[in-house]
């Protein structure tokens, strides 16, 4: 049965984490944010705010809604602020031992039925619950770049998820006017084992020389009608984690597929890490 959630935590306020507490405070939710220091807390606070304002500009929402919104957070370096949250959502650095240890102090200063959800996109949703006092109460609950915007979130069970747990995660995606879809714990969950290999031989197209960026990107929106190229997705998503997610296929399934294209690898090595960056297959500006 899903637990009702009254409170929601948020921890990491990066693009994806500012992304999805922005999402709760408009589905009404108050909600506390965490960053690890006062600068990244205001940063994380001001992207909220500088997307909350763009919807008034634009006639998408009243100076008055985006008041009583912004009321509802509670941005912090105080992890303590987490107690009396029904669900806590991780949205950090990809990399297990970061998470084991946030987790770890997280799960403190919740309540025993409290829900716990990681926002990994490709790292196993059942080795970060294993690492729990209580590991039913993790599932994944993977959004999308940018999360505000795009309507579907990957509801994980890990081998070890409680049914109240997942029936709350999804519950709570639907909630928040997301669209979501069960998946089990596999590697890649269910768009990325299907999307990674599509965005990588769009590289190797390009690396073949069979067309420019700009031609395959527009040869697949025009021909399949993606709203984005997969280049220009890529460089969206950043290199340096889409590198990330096909090494960790590639360790899972050793298919060449998955394996990340060499000039992906030397991208990331000279800092062109798409938009983040300013520079990625594109240019970008400020």
């Amino acid at each position: 049965m899903a637990r009702t959630v009254d409170k929601v935590g948020v921890v990491g306020l990066g693009t994806m984490g500012s992304g999805i507490a922005q999402l709760c405070i408009q589905a009404g939710v108050p909600t506390v944010a965490i960053e690890g220091s006062d600068e990244l807390v205001e940063r994380g606070r001001g992207r909220i705010d500088t997307q909350l304002a763009r919807a008034v500009e634009k006639g998408r929402l009243e100076e008055g809604e985006r008041e009583r919104m912004l009321g509802l957070l509670d941005a912090t370096t105080d992890v303590s602020s987490l107690a009396g949250c029904d669900l806590v959502i991780e949205a950090v650095f990809e990399d297990l031992a970061v998470k084991l240890e946030l987790f770890g102090r997280v799960e403190q200063q919740l309540a025993d039925d409290a829900v716990l959800a990681t926002n990994t996109s490709a790292l196993s949703v059942t080795q970060i619950a294993g690492g729990l006092e209580r590991p039913g109460r993790l599932v994944g609950m993977h959004f999308f770049n940018p999360a505000p915007v795009l309507p579907l979130v990957e509801i994980v069970r890990s081998e070890l998820s409680d049914d109240d747990a997942f029936d709350t995660a999804y519950a709570f995606g639907e909630r928040i006017g997301k669209e979501p879809i069960a998946c089990r714990d596999t590697p890649g969950f269910v768009v990325n084992r299907i999307l990674i290999p599509v965005l990588n031989d769009a590289v190797r197209v390009l690396d073949e020389g069979v067309a420019s960026a700009e031609d395959i990107d527009k040869g697949m929106r025009l021909g399949t009608n993606w709203p984005i190229g997969p280049l220009a997705l890529i460089d969206l998503i950043g290199i340096d984690v889409h590198v990330h997610v096909c090494e960790v296929l590639w360790e899972a399934f050793r298919e060449p597929r998955f394996a990340p294209p060499s000039r992906l690898v030397r991208m990331v090595q000279a800092g062109l890490l798409g938009r983040k960056s300013g520079r990625g297959f594109y240019r970008y500006d400020t």
